[in-house]
């Protein structure tokens, strides 16, 4: 195992999934971060106690352990439940597997259900998305030759027509053929190459902010709640605008469209900014990431498209391109992030984390 800074198991401390290491008499020789997150222990006091003093273990799992310490036989247990000293019940799936280094005899891996369940959906969400993208990359390249044949050929039709009445279907034929070109164009805007430096997140959110303020001036107030002690993280300065600015427009744009005298005054989105630790993000264990949140008192997503919503062209609004949220999620993504949503009437909340480090 890898050292780091005089730990002989530094190797494990980023782990996503908690790592529990055990001598022979099945004391704790050490636990990595998720573990001392999941059993909310700190491993500078336990260190050295007994396993069982700390999580009350059911019977197939001390059998586990017993063969893997005398036996050297490896166990895999689904749905297992495990109650902490402090009585909270914890369900997961487990791994024991026997080790031998710098005293430690046995490796218990423990994966909260939720948490591989969390990681299941973000790997098939990114998998999903690639193929999107590459999908439409390619219906691109296969549309933007016959629609500049289509363009080239309305124009010189409108310099043959002697009827200037006429003339109008040609003009409708160019712009919706432009139109369409930009969409193409748009489409493709997530394979620009990222350009990272360090950046503050609160500039960026404050250039959302006055963006926002501009464009709807009488629709809405932008409120702010940051946690200002956050520091720098390395990112793409417009990507990262672009992620939060086309959030927040979803989310003017839906407090435009509800009813009217459905909300009293002008609606509110409110831009929050906190830092969260020990965070996994696609199967990589963080110390720090930077966490922001966009909410707003809209209407809510319709359910219709909640699933699908970062899906290329899917839209809620009438006119709506469906590419405001696909193109947030792929900056995130490149950006080694995760984005989430929670909705119902009267509150949205889309989460944003990003890594620090």
């Amino acid at each position: 195992m890898a050292e780091s800074s005089g730990n002989p198991f530094g190797g494990l401390d980023l782990l996503s999934s908690a790592v529990v290491l055990l001598d022979g008499e099945l004391a704790i020789r050490y636990l990595n971060p998720a573990a001392e997150d999941l059993l909310a222990i700190s491993s500078k006091v336990f260190v050295g106690c007994p396993l069982a003093g700390i999580i009350e273990c059911p019977p197939g799992l001390l059998t586990a352990l017993d063969s893997a310490l005398n036996h050297g036989w490896g166990y895999t247990g689904q749905n297992l439940d495990l109650r902490l000293s402090g009585g909270e019940l914890l369900r997961l799936n487990c791994a024991v597997n026997p080790a031998d280094a710098n005293g430690a005899c046995l490796l218990v891996e423990l994966w909260p259900i939720d948490q591989q369940l969390r990681a299941s959906r973000e790997e098939r969400l990114v998998e999903q998305q690639q193929a999107n993208r590459e999908l439409i990359r390619n219906l691109v390249h296969e549309i933007k030759n016959p629609l500049g044949g289509i363009r080239g050929a309305a124009q010189l039709l409108e310099h043959e027509l002697n009827n200037p009445g006429l003339r109008e279907y040609t003009q409708v034929i160019i712009k919706e053929a432009d139109r369409l070109q930009d969409l193409m164009r748009r489409l493709l805007s997530p394979h620009r190459p990222m350009q990272p430096g360090p950046v503050n997140i609160h500039e960026i959110l404050e250039r959302v902010r006055s963006l926002m303020r501009a464009e709807f001036p009488a629709l809405l107030t932008v409120q702010r709640d940051y946690d200002t002690s956050l520091p720098e993280l390395i990112g793409d300065r417009e990507q990262l605008i672009q992620v939060f600015l086309n959030i927040a427009r979803n989310a003017a744009q839906a407090i435009r469209r509800q009813p009217e005298g459905s909300v009293a005054g002008p609606g509110q989105i409110t831009l929050r900014t906190r830092v969260a630790r020990q965070t996994t993000l696609f199967k990589r264990r963080y110390r720090l990431a930077v966490e922001v949140q966009v909410i707003d008192d809209g209407p809510g997503i319709a359910d219709d498209i909640r699933e699908r919503m970062f899906y290329p062209l899917v839209s809620g609004r009438e006119g709506g391109s469906g590419l405001g949220l696909t193109l947030a999620q792929s900056f995130v993504q490149q950006h080694h992030g995760t984005i989430d949503c929670e909705s119902r009437p009267g509150k949205t909340c889309f989460t944003i984390r990003l890594p620090l480090g």
